[in-house]
């Protein structure tokens, strides 16, 4: 497995568990293929935190958007 970039493992640092299990599958999907960065999206509604891949953002970093 490969290990996370700081810039994951920071975020994942300053989560709740809720949050982290929503969003760490991609986070190691992303550091497996090491192409493309997170784009991570809250919506208020049932779903909360959402996170995909995204090939406009570098591998390593990490964008929040509010959906």
């Amino acid at each position: 497995m490969h290990q996370l970039p700081a810039a994951y493992q920071n975020y994942l640092a300053s989560q709740t568990q809720h949050v982290v299990d929503a969003v760490r599958p991609v986070l190691l999907q992303s550091a497996a293929d090491q192409r493309h960065g997170v784009r991570i999206t809250y919506n208020t509604g049932p779903t909360g935190h959402q996170a995909h891949l995204d090939e406009s953002i570098p591998y390593g970093e990490i964008v929040e958007d509010i959906d």
